[in-house]
């Protein structure tokens, strides 16, 4: 008898947020020549998630423009109606949004470009190869391990996202952390950007990265 096929598993970039900390769209800052979304979106579709790449946009002009940045790459959008109210929204806009059938969906933030596809693939992996309601991050940073996305959760979760305000589903982190498959990632890549002065700072992060091949 042939193998059950593998459950689908999508790919969500969380790119909605409005910047107010930084003065203008994060996600439209040139970074390597390139806008900061296209690298975070870039680095997930290159881990080939079996079900593509959904990327969860803000609303109106701004979105699109986050839409044209990442014109020619082979991706899916949504939009988060009300991304004043915080990223809990964009979360609830991405599972509205999942294709039927999917088995999971791991998700990113789409200010975190030093997440690489291998990064991501790792996630993926994980998942494929225990089926863990969770697969967590946890970025070690030197003076101690901090959990961030990249996160992926099982399809039986999506129900229970009912979080509100600017975070994630912490609940659902809690309820199954035993239950958890956590992968370790370096702490360099937890790096984003929230203010002027730290745009210098990630470019550099950028090339450094690419110069390197990692």
């Amino acid at each position: 008898m042939p193998s059950p096929a593998a459950p689908t598993v999508v790919g969500v970039l969380l790119a909605a947020g409005l910047s107010r900390r930084l003065g203008q769209p994060k996600q439209l800052v040139v970074l390597a020549g390139r806008p900061l979304v296209w690298h975070s979106a870039r680095a997930m579709l290159d881990a080939v998630p079996s079900g593509g790449v959904l990327v969860v946009v803000p609303p109106g002009p701004l979105g699109a423009q986050v839409r044209a940045a990442l014109a020619g790459l082979d991706l899916r959008f949504t939009e988060s109606p009300a991304p004043e109210l915080g990223i809990s929204e964009s979360f609830r806009a991405a599972i509205r949004a999942l294709p039927p059938h999917t088995g999971a969906a791991s998700f990113a933030l789409g200010d975190m470009p030093l997440v690489s596809a291998a990064m991501h693939r790792s996630v993926l992996d994980a998942y494929a190869g225990t089926n863990a309601p969770l697969v967590l991050a946890r970025f070690d940073t030197g003076g101690g391990a901090v959990r961030a996305p990249p996160h992926l959760f099982r399809a039986d979760l999506f129900a229970h996202f009912d979080q509100i305000g600017d975070h994630g589903p912490r609940q659902l982190i809690a309820e199954y952390a035993a239950q958890s498959e956590w992968i370790e990632l370096p702490g360099w890549a937890l790096r984003d950007l929230d203010t002027p002065e730290d745009i210098a700072g990630m470019e550099a992060a950028l090339l450094e990265r690419a110069d390197s091949g990692s």
